[in-house]
Parts: C-alpha cells; sequence; structure tokens
C-alpha cells in the first residue's frame, strides 16, 4: 500500500475511531461487538482504499461497512443476537452509505468514566475507546504488562456489560456529579504525561498531548461547561513548556531555571484565552489552576511572578479541594511571596499528613527552603528523603545534584 493511501488511513482512524466505536457501542450496546466490527472496518479500508481511492466521507463508509458487519455477526449469532436485545431494541437498523452518522462519543465519555468501574479501569477504556489505542499502548501508558491491561479492560467491559450501565449522557440532574469523574480520568492521564511515575524519562509528551486532544473533543461536546474548559486550558498552559522543562542531557529543569523562549507560545495564547471563558461564574478547581498556570506563563521570570495573586488563587483552591498537595503548593507561593521562613513554617505544619510522607515533592520543597535558610544538614536529609521516593531518572539525578552542592 503506498504511503499516502496508509498515512490517509491512519489519519481517518485516528479521527474517527471514537466516534465510530461510540456510535457503534450505542447503537448495538456492546463494546465488544462495537470494537470487533470496528476493526474490521479498518481493516477492509485497507483492502479496498488502496484500490478504489479514500472516498470522499471516509467516516460515513467506515461507519457503513462496520454497520453492516455487526448487522451480519447478529444474524449468524442468533444467541448473540438475543442477549443484546434485552439491553438494546434497535440494533439493526442501517443508514445509507452517504448518511452522517451522529457523534455519540459523548456517551462514551460517560460510559468509560462510570464510577461502578474501578479507578484503574476508567483511564485505560478512555485510552482504548476514545483515543483509539491499542492494547500494548494503553499497558504502555499506565506501566503495566499487555497480560494484565488486557484482562483489566476485558473486566471492565464486563462489568459494564453485566451491570448493564448505560450508553448515555447523564440528564442536567445527574451531569454536575458525574462530570468531574470523567475530568479526573482525563486529568490523570495528562498527569502520567506531565510527571511520569517511573522511568528514564521525566516527561511522555505523547500521553499529554493525547490528553489534549480528548480534552478539546470533550469541549466541542460540552461547550458551555466551564470546568471543561479550564481543565483544556490549564493542560495547554502547562503543557507549553514541555520542552524547557527537561536539559539536552534528560535532567530535570525547575521552573526557576527554565529558558522560556523555549515555551510554545502559540499554545499559551490558546490557554490563555480559554482562562476568562472558564473563570466566568462560580470558578471550579481546575478554571483556579488554570488561572495560576496562566500567571506562570504570563510572567518574565520567577522573579516577576505575580507571587500574591497565585496565593490567593491556591486560597480559593483550598476551599473548592480541600487537599494537602494543594496546601504544599499554596506554601511554596507563600516562600516565594514572604520568604523561606514563612513557606517552611507552613511546609512543616503539614507534616503530620499521611498522604505526604510518601510525596516526593513535599520533601523536595522543603529541602529547598532549607537550604535557603543554611540549614544544611536538614536540608540533606529532606533530600535524601525526595531521592528515596523519586520516580524517574531526571528527579533522582536532580535530587543527586542537590545533595551535592550541599558539600556535606
Amino acid at each position: 500500500m503506498g504511503g499516502a493511501v496508509g498515512g490517509a488511513v491512519e489519519a481517518v482512524f485516528r479521527e474517527e475511531h471514537g466516534r465510530l466505536l461510540a456510535a457503534l457501542a450505542h447503537r448495538f450496546g456492546d463494546l465488544d461487538l462495537a470494537e470487533e466490527v470496528t476493526s474490521a472496518a479498518i481493516e477492509a479500508a485497507l483492502v479496498h482504499w488502496p484500490v478504489q481511492g479514500v472516498p470522499d466521507n471516509p467516516g460515513a463508509w467506515l461507519m457503513a461497512t462496520a454497520r453492516r458487519k455487526a448487522v451480519d455477526r447478529l444474524r449468524r449469532d442468533q444467541a448473540y443476537a438475543a442477549k443484546l436485545a434485552l439491553v438494546h431494541v434497535d440494533t439493526v437498523t442501517q443508514l445509507s452509505d452517504e448518511a452522517e452518522f451522529p457523534d455519540d462519543r459523548l456517551q462514551l465519555f460517560f460510559t468509560c468514566a462510570h464510577p461502578a468501574l474501578p479507578d484503574d479501569a476508567r483511564g485505560a477504556l478512555t485510552l482504548r475507546c476514545l483515543a483509539g489505542l491499542t492494547t500494548p499502548e494503553v499497558a504502555r501508558a499506565f506501566l503495566v504488562p499487555a497480560a494484565t491491561m488486557a484482562q483489566r479492560i476485558v473486566r471492565a467491559k464486563r462489568k459494564i456489560r453485566e451491570a448493564r450501565i448505560p450508553f448515555r449522557v447523564p440528564g442536567a440532574d445527574e451531569l454536575p456529579a458525574r462530570l468531574p469523574g470523567v475530568l479526573q480520568v482525563l486529568y490523570s492521564i495528562f498527569t502520567e504525561g506531565y510527571v511520569a511515575s517511573t522511568g528514564p524519562r521525566l516527561q511522555r509528551t505523547d500521553l499529554a498531548a493525547e490528553a489534549i486532544r480528548l480534552a478539546r473533543i470533550l469541549r466541542r461536546l460540552l461547550p458551555g461547561e466551564r470546568e471543561v474548559t479550564g481543565l483544556l486550558a490549564l493542560m495547554l498552559l502547562v503543557h507549553a513548556r514541555r520542552d524547557a522543562r527537561t536539559a539536552p542531557d534528560g535532567s530535570m529543569v525547575l521552573l526557576d531555571d527554565q529558558d522560556r523562549g523555549r515555551w510554545d507560545a502559540p499554545m499559551i495564547s490558546e490557554g490563555l484565552e480559554l482562562v476568562p471563558l472558564a473563570l466566568k461564574g462560580p470558578a471550579g478547581p481546575y478554571a483556579v489552576q488554570a488561572a495560576v498556570a496562566a500567571l506562570h506563563d504570563e510572567a518574565a521570570s520567577v522573579a516577576t511572578t505575580d507571587w500574591p495573586q497565585i496565593v490567593a488563587l491556591y486560597d480559593v483552591l483550598l476551599t473548592l479541594t480541600p487537599s494537602p498537595v494543594v496546601a504544599v503548593n499554596r506554601a511554596a507561593a507563600v516562600a516565594m511571596r514572604d520568604g523561606a521562613p514563612a513557606g517552611l513554617t507552613l511546609l512543616d505544619a503539614l507534616s503530620g499528613e499521611e498522604r505526604l510522607r510518601a510525596y516526593m515533592p513535599f520533601h523536595a520543597a522543603r529541602a529547598d527552603l532549607l537550604q535557603r535558610l543554611g540549614r544544611t544538614s536538614d536540608a540533606a536529609a529532606a533530600y535524601a528523603k525526595a531521592l528515596d521516593l523519586a520516580g524517574t531518572d531526571p528527579e533522582r539525578v536532580h535530587l543527586r545534584r542537590r545533595l551535592r552542592e550541599l558539600n556535606i
């Protein structure tokens, strides 16, 4: 197959896969069947398109092909069809090849993030179904063996089927309670891309970029939801710094030392345009975090950053989502506004929090402030603790360097 056609098929698959799978899952009520016929439609495209050319409406071609294959499968397997009929009535309605098909991805977002599913399955299903990643690719994203991920996905799909979790968008009365779960799944995917849990690299930019792509889709589907806009803005404003966050040797570069000329200016501009939209009306947690990221990205340097405003935003965030991690970030901002002693006092007050004992940034932040105050031995102990908890090689390289700088 020619490179041009192969590239076209890949581009169509990436763009249309989520829509195709979502529409089929909604129509037939079964993710396994939807995935099977989606793959079969792609395989058919790989056979026919090199000969016949890529159709004018490749998405509709794929949908019509997949639907015909689904109907054939159901007609061959009457027991399977009867079982599906219990959960979905209209199983065999066909549309013409030219017909447009609805965008059911919003339903699939909520199905993949349903609260009845285990936490570790929600992100996996989202990447598998909406991003179109293969099971081995999803396994690499979550740093688990492919066999483990395959079992996890099978169990999640079985749960959807056996619990009859509906393929639908929550009603207006349910949406406020369900949407945060969807956003959390996307943010968790992005966070793993922003700072990897383990491995030789600090960042996994492909994973962060995929989270942003999914957030763009979600915003198109829910344009009036401010927190969706806030999450997309936050991701853009943070991911814009990706190229400056590591040195040529792969080591970590802190915000203070980053070359801001390497930040992605168009991405920052896009994020900055979204922040005011996210802040219209009562602000949600993602909108507030996006506002913090905007202040960082707008500043010419760490010294000229509006730290009083950042502290004020963290005060708001603490009222929205009280957590020790937010408190750590606020303490670091207070240290920049009021000096190291003030920040250290706040961090020390958090030292009894169980969650922070295994939270590397907490110990690294304490070590930095202790070093600034000349408390070398205490700083060394805090850096050593942070080093024990570091997950990636660049983090370890950075912390070892800081330990050497103490000359003890």
